[in-house]
């Protein structure tokens, strides 16, 4: 894939090369711009996935100025994914954030050899392994009912305004509706500690991810999000677990969305780009 003046290289991926030419040629991907193709360039034992792409669009400061664009960014996006997605499904790859560019193939092949022991290692480590994500909602008005029951401070509270005077159980009562947002809060924080260290002992890695508060995609109110490196041998289980603490906390208004396989990058701290 020789570079022109004219042209950059965008890289997807890095893998070992004999893995990445035999996910190649089984039916290659498209790559993220039109008229290209995705192909390999090899040093030490190692290839990175790449396409050709235009500098008047991928070039400093004319990428920037499109991603300002929402429909053209999503579907650069996306096809960057499917990209990365199709090497993850047949071999081990670190993948490359969305929007890597190489000026010239020489740039690529000095990073592959200067990087080779650790991307090598990076690659062993992600051998057999995929990325999972857990998506937890909340139904908070459902919870802030349910949090008396599960509350020692507020269980205590009511037993307190059962035995009182009318007045003083009225007090206590109107102190109980104001304290349930407190701690529908601190019961979220919980669970969501114990769902990060159940799930983590189920898997070979975990990440907790940040919760936008306007990311509501699955019923209720996204509360929280993880991902967690799976082994693909052990994925039954990790399943099983999930289900299991989905199970435990429906009652309390939680629900789980499991997501994957994914390529692995939240666990490619320290990746070539």
């Amino acid at each position: 894939m020789a570079g022109e003046a004219a042209e950059a290289l965008y890289v997807y991926c890095i893998g070992g090369r004999d893995a990445l030419a035999g996910a190649l040629a089984a039916d290659a991907p498209d790559a993220i711009e039109e008229g290209t193709n995705v192909s390999l360039i090899e040093s030490s034992g190692l290839a990175a996935a790449a396409s050709l792409v235009p500098l008047s669009v991928y070039g400093e400061g004319a990428l920037e100025s499109k991603l300002s664009d929402a429909t053209w960014t999503a579907t650069r996006a996306l096809r960057h994914e499917r990209v990365v997605e199709h090497f993850a499904r047949r071999t081990s790859v670190v993948p490359l954030r969305f929007g890597t560019i190489y000026l010239r193939r020489g740039s690529v092949e000095e990073m592959l050899a200067r990087d080779g022991a650790r991307l090598g290692e990076l690659l062993g480590r992600l051998e057999g392994r995929e990325e999972w994500g857990v998506n937890v909602y909340v139904e908070r008005a459902r919870l802030k009912d349910e949090v008396v029951r599960v509350s020692a401070r507020l269980r205590e509270m009511a037993a307190r305004a059962d035995a009182a005077s009318p007045g003083q159980g009225y007090l206590l009562r109107k102190k109980i509706d104001a304290l349930r947002d407190e701690e529908a809060r601190a019961e979220t924080k919980r669970i969501a500690s114990e769902i990060e260290a159940r799930l983590g002992r189920a898997s070979e890695g975990a990440a907790r991810l940040r919760a936008l508060r306007d990311e509501r995609a699955g019923p209720g109110e996204l509360a929280a999000r993880f991902a967690f490196l799976v082994a693909r041998a052990g994925f039954d289980e990790f399943r099983a677990e999930a289900e299991r603490l989905a199970e435990e906390h429906a009652p309390l208004g939680f629900s789980f969305e499991l997501t994957g396989p994914l390529p692995p990058y939240n666990f490619v701290a320290g990746r070539a780009d």
